[in-house]
């Protein structure tokens, strides 16, 4: 289950449609490297920082896994909008091994991307704190 996030995420709906078209570029017709894995094995793996960043994409990670298995566990170690350092173990997932092959290339790409987006705004925001700065709505 994904951790309480500090914000509302998109819908359901809208994260489906954004992991089918991920799938449909990064899978194809199939994961030949997937293939190769016994059918009803299963694995273990952990999710480990390598740099500093702010964390966030949660919905979508866990979305491409529950995809294509919805037994899948994943146990967040660091929760959406928190700071992580190089070497923290960020979550540990659980699953058909098939499954974490197939779904970990799009998974991946939404939470580099958007924990990206994410530790670029906190150096923004930390730029400006205490230049009275603020946002033009408010």
């Amino acid at each position: 289950m994904s951790p309480a996030l500090p914000f509302d995420p998109p819908s359901a709906e809208l994260i489906a449609a954004d992991i089918e078209r991920a799938f449909a570029e990064d899978l194809g017709k199939g994961d030949a490297t997937a293939a190769l894995l016994p059918a009803d094995g299963v694995a273990e793996a952990a999710l480990t920082c390598r740099d500093d960043a702010v964390i966030a994409g949660s919905p979508w990670f866990d979305a491409c896994f529950r995809r294509l298995d919805p037994g899948v566990r994943i146990d967040w170690q660091v929760r959406d909008g928190e700071r992580a350092t190089p070497g923290t173990v960020i979550c540990r997932l659980s699953g058909h091994a098939r499954s974490l092959v197939s779904a970990e290339r799009s998974a991946l790409n939404f939470l580099q991307l958007l924990s990206g987006t994410a530790t670029a705004t906190a150096r923004y925001v930390a730029a400006v704190a205490g230049t009275g700065t603020r946002h033009p709505a408010r």
